[in-house]
């Protein structure tokens, strides 16, 4: 249900750019569907992401400018804003606040040493750059259709890559065996801490 919620508005995006060709038109379904999302989350009682936070803000902006103005250039860029303040929280989390938002994300799944936690915070901060860079080169060098297309295919297959990039990256280093995975009697209480509901934010 929720990797549903969290694809539903980017393809209903897609859909209604292919079927109608009107870019403004996909824009406006695109940013209804975010509101949807959020409140979606916001009913099912789920915690609201950074990442769909700044997914959410992002469209409603972007999205407007590019409504009121009827200029596609800004929806285009919203991919690589997304992107690219993902990279910096990461890497500023780590450089100013002296913290891995990765670990706070996974660290109830995984127990990894920082060293690991290190690597999956620049390997992930250099996915996220690199995303938001090749979305720019499309929307500047190809067709709408193919930006469109990319925004969908390219981007989910570039994420997908960098999940399977990461598990190859833990499975080598040895830190998927059970030991590196949190007791299930201690979840409860891991659950209970007030400290842990930040872990999803």
């Amino acid at each position: 249900m929720q990797q549903l919620l969290d694809y539903i508005a980017i393809l209903a995006f897609v859909v209604v750019y292919f079927v109608t060709r009107d870019i403004f038109m996909a824009t406006a379904v695109l940013m209804g569907g975010v509101t949807l999302q959020v409140a979606a989350y916001w009913l099912l009682k789920k915690p609201i992401g950074n990442e769909l936070k700044v997914t959410f803000w992002a469209s409603m902006i972007l999205g407007s400018m590019t409504l009121i103005l009827r200029d596609e250039t800004f929806i285009q860029w919203k991919p690589t804003i997304v992107n690219w303040l993902l990279a910096g929280s990461l890497a500023g989390g780590h450089l100013f606040a002296k913290t891995y938002l990765i670990k706070k994300m996974l660290g109830q799944v995984l127990k990894l040493p920082d060293a690991a936690w290190f690597v999956l915070t620049y390997g992930w901060t250099a996915g996220f750059f690199f995303a938001g860079s090749l979305n720019l080169w499309v929307a500047y060098n190809f067709s709408m259709d193919t930006w469109v297309t990319f925004r969908f295919v390219g981007l989910l297959s570039l994420n997908m890559l960098y999940l399977i990039i990461t598990f190859t990256y833990l499975y080598s280093k040895g830190w998927l065996s059970e030991e590196n995975l949190p007791d299930p009697q201690q979840a409860p209480a891991d659950n209970s801490d007030p400290a842990n509901t930040q872990t999803k934010n």
